[in-house]
């Protein structure tokens, strides 16, 4: 059975990779005179380059069976899967200024760069340990809540505005999904490693949103 889940995961990571690269690619050859779509096909390059770090480490561990050997990898490419996080909701949010063109924002807009900065600075500190087999919950907890907060500012911003641009009316929907998918992982997966299957449908909410955004 784990063996079989193994080689499902490896094609959906594949594929994932894939798909992403390529409307990430769509997006910015099609981009002509809008910037909101430019800015969402290099959404959709960061999302993929910085998931790769995590994801290609992962299929070859899974090919070779030998987790300890790329233990490091494994840590380090969750480390900057994490920061690269915090680069595609800034770019999300200013996906959402351009096509909705909302007032007084700058606050916002202001609160979304400081989460992202927090985010950042907490993932570089060492106590997170990404290199450990068992990395302390506490840090991943303390990580992700300005990154949960992030998500939920974008994602208020997309409901907002929901029905002013009909290919985007459940960004909204599919952010938070994603996170409600991703924090059991965060809060249980030490504990359950089966939890982690939960990020096979977080990732399929961020290819919905990489494929809402051709609508652009």
């Amino acid at each position: 059975m784990k063996r079989m889940f193994g080689k499902v995961e490896v094609i959906f990571d594949d594929s994932y990779l894939a798909m992403a690269l390529i409307i990430g690619l769509l997006l910015i050859q099609s981009s002509v005179d809008q910037l909101e779509r430019l800015l969402a096909g290099i959404m959709a390059l960061v999302l993929v380059g910085g998931d790769a770090f995590h994801l290609i480490p992962r299929i070859i561990v899974i090919l070779n069976d030998n987790e300890e050997k790329y233990r490091k990898f494994l840590g380090r490419g969750k480390q900057i899967t994490s920061i690269t996080m915090a680069f595609f909701y800034l770019l999300l949010w200013h996906v959402g200024i351009l096509t909705y063109h909302p007032e007084n924002m700058s606050i916002w807009t202001f609160l979304i760069y400081a989460l992202a900065l927090v985010r950042i600075f907490l993932c570089l500190l060492p106590q997170n340990m990404w290199t450990q087999r068992y990395p302390p919950v506490n840090w991943g907890i303390w990580r992700n809540v300005p990154f949960f907060l992030m998500g939920l500012v974008v994602a208020g911003l997309f409901f907002t505005y929901r029905n002013s641009q009909s290919g985007l009316q459940w960004a909204w929907l599919a952010i938070l999904l994603s996170f409600l998918f991703y924090l059991p992982v965060v809060f249980w997966a030490n504990k359950n490693p089966k939890l982690g299957m939960l990020m096979l449908p977080k990732t399929c909410m961020y290819v919905w949103l990489l494929v809402m955004c051709l609508s652009l």
